[in-house]
């Protein structure tokens, strides 16, 4: 029988990252079960569609997610910290006069 999943690889990057912002590409691959080449591609693509930000910290990169990001669907309002509360993820208490960006994990 053929394994498949209602979420895809990249909903399923974006969950690992939202349990913790400091991994690597390869913990991240090994969490979703992608290979770290898939899961770098993967990271770039969330990154360009606006999803998730990184920045280097040290030799490691971090990610920041836009929680408040729509999810891609025709058939849904709900925004990308609403899937990761699925998951378990909680959308981080806002600060004053902070960007979007910036509050998010």
């Amino acid at each position: 029988m053929k394994e498949w999943s209602l979420i895809t690889n990249h909903g399923l990057v974006l969950a690992a990252i939202s349990k913790d912002s400091n991994k690597t590409i390869r913990q991240i691959g090994d969490d979703v079960g992608i290979t770290e080449r898939t899961a770098y591609g993967i990271v770039v693509d969330l990154e360009e569609a606006g999803y998730i930000k990184r920045a280097k910290v040290g030799k490691r990169n971090t990610y920041t997610i836009n929680h408040d990001m729509p999810l891609l669907s025709r058939l849904s309002d709900a925004s990308v910290g609403d899937m990761l509360g699925l998951f378990g993820w909680q959308k981080p208490k806002k600060k004053k006069n902070a960007k979007p960006m910036d509050n998010a994990v």
